[in-house]
C-alpha cells in the first residue's frame, strides 16, 4: 500500500520513534478502535440510533471501567508490542485471548454495577468488534513496521555460532528482513553453511571464542546466538562469559521446552525456542514502566521548567560569545553514538584550549577533569553547581537516546580507554544522573570505583532504586553541589 511506502520514503516511522511519539500514537490508536468498537456495538444495539454512547451514563461507566482493563490486559498477553517474528495465527490467537476476557469481565461489571438497562447482546458485541477493530490495527502496525525493518532500520546485531542443524534458521533470518536480524558474523566448521552465506563473513571456529571476545569489543553487537544441534558445554561457559562481561545478550537454543534454569529467561524467535541469559535488567514490565516514566517526567519538567529554556539562551548569549547549545557527541546503548545536549558553560574555543591543558588533567583513567578549568564562564560555573546545564538533556531522553536514570554517557574518546570489564555500563540506556552523581565526594572518587558504582546500578536495577536517586539528584541539585 502506498502509505506504507510513503512513511518510509519520509522517515516519519524514524522521527516518531526518535521523539517516542510513536508508543503515544499507538497507545491513542488502541483506545480509539475500543471506543469505536463501543460506538458500533451501540449502533447496531440501540435500533441503529445515530446517539453517541458517552451521552448514556451506564454505557459510559461500562467504557471507563473496562478501558484501562482492556488496555492492560493486552499488554500482560503482550500483544500491544510490534513482534518482530510473531507470525499472523499467534497475533490473531492473543487478540482472540483478550477478547474472551474482556467479555467475561464485561459481565462482572455487568452485575457488580448492576447496569440492567443495558442489553447483553451489547456487551457481546463490545467485545466482538474490539477484537476485530484491534487485531485489524495491529496487523496495520505491523505491516508498517515490517517495511520499516526490511529497509535496515531498527535492527539487532547479531553473530550466530552454529552448525547445519542452524542452516534454516539463518535462512528464515535472512529471508524475512522485516524482522530485523543483521547477522554481522557466522561461527561454524559446516561446509554447507559456507557454501550457502558465501557473502556473509564466517570466521574459522578453531579460535572463534577469542574473535568473538575482541569482536563484541569493537563492534556494537546486541546479542550472541548458539544454534546447535549437540551444545559444548566448554563453549557455552566460554562465550557466556565473555557476552555477561559486556552485558551483550546470550541465546542458546532449547532443545528440552522443560527445561528450567533460575538465571534463564524462556524466549521465542521464528518459533524456535531459546534460553536467554542476560546480566542486565530484563524485566519487561518494570521497563515499560521506566520507560513511560521517562517520556511523562521529561515533558512534565520541561513545560514546568521552561522558563530556564527561555531565559537562560538568552543570558548565555549576553554573556559570552558563542552558541547557547554544546552539542557533543556522546556514545549510547551498545556503543551507538549520538549528540548530546547541553547550555554551554565553556568559551566557544573550549575543544580547542583542551591540548594544551592535558598536563593538569587532575582524574585518573580516560577522563578529564580540571577543578578550576579556566574555560569555563562564570555563568558556567553557576550552572555546573546547580545543575541546570543538564537540563537540554530531558531531549535526549524523549528522542530515546538517554533515561532519566542510568550511567552517565562517555565520551568517544573514554570508551577507547575503558578496559573490557568497564565496557558493560555502555549495556543499558545512558541517564541524567545515577550512583555517581549522588555521591557527596564525587569530584575525588577514583575512575575505577566510578566504573564499579555504575555496573551496581546495573546489577541491582529497580524501580524503586531509580526513584530513590532521583529523589536525591533534586536534592544535590538544590543544595548547588553540581551534578
Amino acid at each position: 500500500m502506498d502509505i506504507f511506502n510513503t512513511l518510509i520514503r519520509f522517515r516519519i516511522i524514524p522521527l516518531l520513534k526518535k521523539w517516542h511519539l510513536l508508543n503515544i500514537i499507538l497507545g491513542a490508536i488502541d483506545i480509539l478502535a475500543i471506543a469505536m468498537a463501543f460506538q458500533l456495538a451501540w449502533f447496531l444495539t440501540y435500533n441503529y440510533t445515530v446517539t453517541l454512547f458517552i451521552f448514556n451514563r451506564n454505557a459510559l461507566t461500562l467504557f471507563l471501567g473496562i478501558l484501562p482493563v482492556w488496555l492492560l490486559t493486552l499488554y500482560l498477553l503482550k500483544a500491544t508490542e510490534i513482534p518482530r517474528t510473531k507470525r499472523y495465527r499467534v497475533l490473531l490467537f492473543e487478540y482472540l485471548q483478550s477478547a474472551i476476557i474482556i467479555l467475561i469481565l464485561l459481565i462482572i461489571i455487568y452485575f457488580a454495577f448492576r447496569l440492567y438497562t443495558v442489553s447483553r447482546r451489547f456487551m457481546v458485541e463490545i467485545a466482538f468488534f474490539g477484537f476485530l477493530l484491534l487485531f485489524f490495527t495491529r496487523m496495520m502496525e505491523y505491516k508498517v513496521f515490517r517495511n520499516f525493518r526490511a529497509r535496515g532500520y531498527n535492527q539487532i546485531n547479531t553473530v550466530l555460532i552454529g552448525d547445519d542443524s542452524a542452516e534454516h534458521f539463518i535462512q528464515e533470518l535472512k529471508k524475512f528482513r522485516e524482522w530485523g536480524y543483521k547477522i554481522v558474523a557466522i561461527f561454524s566448521e559446516s561446509e554447507s553453511l559456507k557454501q550457502k552465506f558465501s557473502e556473509t563473513v564466517i570466521l574459522s571456529p578453531k579460535e572463534y571464542i577469542n574473535i568473538l571476545h575482541d569482536l563484541m569489543e569493537v563492534d556494537m553487537i546486541d546479542e550472541v546466538i548458539y544454534f546447535k544441534k549437540k551444545a559444548v558445554a566448554s563453549e557455552i561457559r566460554q562465550t557466556l562469559r565473555s557476552c555477561e562481561e559486556l552485558g551483550v545478550t546470550f541465546r542458546m537454543k532449547n532443545g528440552d521446552s522443560r527445561m528450567n534454569l533460575t538465571n534463564a529467561i524462556k524466549s521465542e524467535i521464528a518459533e524456535v525456542h531459546f534460553l536467554t541469559f542476560t546480566n542486565i535488567p530484563h524485566n519487561s514490565y518494570a521497563l515499560a514502566v521506566k520507560n513511560l516514566i521517562d517520556i511523562n517526567l521529561s515533558v512534565l519538567m520541561i513545560l514546568l521548567l521552561s522558563p530556564f529554556f527561555i531565559l537562560l539562551p538568552i543570558i548565555i548569549k549576553l554573556t559570552s560569545p558563542g552558541p547557547a547549545i554544546f552539542r557533543q557527541r556522546r556514545i549510547g546503548l551498545r556503543g551507538r553514538p549520538f549528540m548530546m545536549y547541553k547550555f554551554r558553560t565553556m568559551y566557544a574555543d573550549a575543544e580547542e584550549r583542551r591540548r594544551d591543558l592535558e598536563d593538569f588533567n587532575e582524574a585518573d583513567g580516560p577522563v578529564f577533569k580540571i577543578s578550576n578549568d579556566p574555560r569555563v564562564t562564570k555563568l558556567g560555573r553557576f550552572l555546573r553547581q546547580t545543575g541546570l546545564d543538564e537540563l537540554p538533556q530531558l531531549f535526549n531522553v524523549l528522542k530515546g537516546e538517554m533515561s532519566l536514570i542510568g550511567p552517565r554517557p562517555p565520551l568517544p574518546s573514554e570508551t577507547a580507554g575503558y578496559k573490557r570489564w568497564q565496557l558493560r555500563r555502555q549495556s543499558v540506556k545512558p541517564g541524567l544522573s545515577c550512583f555517581w552523581q549522588v555521591k557527596p565526594n564525587r569530584h575525588n572518587m577514583k575512575f575505577e570505583k566510578w566504573m564499579e558504582k555504575d555496573l551496581a546500578y546495573i546489577d541491582n536495577w529497580s524501580l524503586r532504586l531509580d526513584f530513590v536517586i532521583l529523589i536525591k539528584t533534586i536534592k544535590t541539585i538544590f543544595q548547588k553541589s553540581g551534578m
